[in-house]
């Protein structure tokens, strides 16, 4: 079983010692390696699914969007995303998925986050159109950095959201960064954390976010990007090999444990 990852960058990615770990774990063959593409780069991969010489893929920025349009079908999460960060094949053809939507849901339980509550989704690209889908039908919010684009961002999935300034707090809510910022120790601003009822941190790196340490100094519930990283593969696993995934094995993994 030959699995990839595609992306510009991959090298930081966590990806192939998460999958490797769980393919020996419940013991198959097969490989996973990182692939520093282009956009072409997504469409040569899909030809290689539905040639079988490749069993699957992961899509990871900035191909999310590319994936699901060299797809031949979407799963419903991919559809509502408009992003694919899975493919698989089926029969000669390419299925899309979109495993960042039960993955942020995944690791908000596994956080011991409640669910219900408000949402506050930070970002304008496929990991945020993933986290309004995932939170869809409680109150949400959305913001980014350029102005417009996170109502934009909702309104092209159909689903309601407000739109607030960068920067504006919203109290009590679950805080959702979906932005890159963090990923190089850049903070948050620091109003949106002491507001927070709860942080799901997209990005990781060698070292806890700024986010994510002050989120946990304030005693909050966190998952981290590595947690939510875990969550979205599991369910990826699971969609190549039909087995359950080993989490434990796939966490340790990731934490370089």
């Amino acid at each position: 079983m030959r699995l990839v990852l595609l992306g510009d960058p991959v090298a930081h990615s966590r990806s192939p010692a998460i999958h490797r770990a769980a393919l020996a774990a419940v013991g198959l063959e097969g490989s996973y390696e990182a692939r520093r593409v282009d956009a072409a780069g997504v469409y040569r991969a899909c030809a290689e699914i539905r040639a079988g010489t490749l069993a699957g893929a992961n899509v990871t920025m900035p191909h999310k969007r590319v994936a699901a349009a060299a797809a031949d079908r979407l799963d419903p999460a991919a559809a509502a995303c408009g992003a694919v960060n899975t493919l698989a094949g089926d029969e000669g053809e390419v299925w899309g998925y979109n495993t960042d939507v039960g993955g942020l849901r995944l690791a908000r339980e596994w956080a011991g986050i409640p669910p219900g509550g408000p949402v506050l989704v930070l970002g304008g690209g496929g990991a945020a159109a993933a986290a309004l889908v995932a939170f869809a039908g409680v109150p949400l919010a959305v913001a980014t950095r350029c102005p417009g684009a996170g109502g934009a961002l909702a309104a092209a999935r159909g689903i309601r959201a407000a739109e607030v300034a960068w920067g504006q707090p919203a109290p009590g809510a679950l805080l959702v960064n979906a932005t890159t910022l963090g990923m190089h120790g850049e903070p948050l601003p620091l109003v949106l954390v002491e507001e927070a009822a709860g942080l799901i941190d997209l990005p990781y790196g060698e070292a806890a976010t700024p986010a994510v340490r002050q989120a946990r100094e304030r005693g909050l519930p966190v998952a981290d990007g590595l947690e939510v990283l875990v969550a979205q593969a599991a369910l990826s696993f699971r969609i190549w090999t039909g087995c359950e995934a080993p989490v434990a094995v796939m966490r340790r993994a990731a934490r370089g444990a």
